[in-house]
């Protein structure tokens, strides 16, 4: 039986780095998950001190489309009626932070693309 150098059962952390990089280290991505946190604090803070109104949506709308279809699975589960704050609440989390290494990965997509037009 071969033995191949990298031993993917465990996990390779050099995927773990990169996903770290693209997700919180890229400053596109950085400054979206500082907008989308931003957002969810000024409107936890609204919501202790006074009527919410519209704030709520702002976290909701920057992190869509894929907090919609969050929103879409909660409905389809438990019914239009019983869709959880905290589903949608984990639904925002989760959205920013894929479209956040979305983000990264596509801005290190183009700069690779940059550096290979300036150096020919």
């Amino acid at each position: 039986m071969r033995t191949t150098k990298h031993d993917y059962s465990r996990g390779n952390p050099m995927h773990a780095r990169a996903l770290f990089r693209l997700t919180f280290a890229n400053p596109v991505s950085a400054v979206y998950l500082g907008i989308v946190g931003a957002s969810i604090v000024f409107e936890a803070a609204v919501a202790t001190y006074g009527d919410p109104g519209f704030v709520g949506v702002w976290p909701f709308l920057l992190t869509a489309p894929a907090s919609l279809l969050f929103a879409m699975v909660g409905m389809r589960i438990g019914g239009p009626d019983a869709v959880s704050y905290w589903f949608l609440a984990g639904g925002v989390v989760v959205s920013a932070l894929v479209q956040a290494f979305v983000l990264g990965a596509l801005t290190e997509t183009l700069r690779g693309r940059l550096r290979r037009t300036a150096t020919r």
